[in-house]
């Protein structure tokens, strides 16, 4: 009797995008959506990572008012005003003269995870009724590059 085993699937790439603001979040949900569906995946992951240490990856809604508490709340825990050592540049080696004073944005991405991993079942990225998946920017406008890898069994 032949037993039946699903082939294996991995798949990556790399989003690059430019954010607009110092801090913003970036809806991503879309992007991942058509990455899954073009794998070929039935039955597996996707894992989404940020590539920077000044920025972070969250799966929450993206209604304005409440990206708007978000920045809010995160100035509360990590204003851009006070002084933060690791931007007093006479005291790092090795920085360049045009280093920003981001000691604010590293501190609020150490709030974030640098990753998720969400199911995909069906070939289909599963999400929540309001759930996005949000780049948060704390640094910006900057360039940026996120990290998806799919794995998997190949849908039937």
């Amino acid at each position: 009797m032949d037993t039946f085993t699903p082939a294996r699937l991995c798949h990556s790439t790399r989003l690059s995008l430019l954010t607009s603001q110092a801090t913003t979040f970036v809806d991503l949900t879309e992007a991942v959506s058509r990455f899954v569906a073009d794998g070929g995946v039935g039955t597996g992951t996707v894992t989404i990572q940020t590539l920077h240490t000044t920025t972070g990856i969250v799966v929450n809604e993206a209604e304005p008012l409440l990206l708007g508490d978000f920045d809010a709340y995160l100035d509360r825990l990590a204003p851009k005003g006070p002084v933060y050592q690791h931007d007093d540049m006479t005291r790092r080696i090795g920085v360049a003269a045009d280093e920003p004073r981001n000691g604010h944005a590293h501190c609020r991405a150490l709030l974030l995870p640098t990753s998720v991993s969400l199911t995909v079942i069906e070939g289909r990225l599963l999400l929540g009724r309001w759930q996005r998946i949000l780049l948060a920017e704390f640094d910006g406008p900057r360039r940026r590059d996120v990290s998806l890898v799919l794995l998997g069994e190949a849908a039937l």
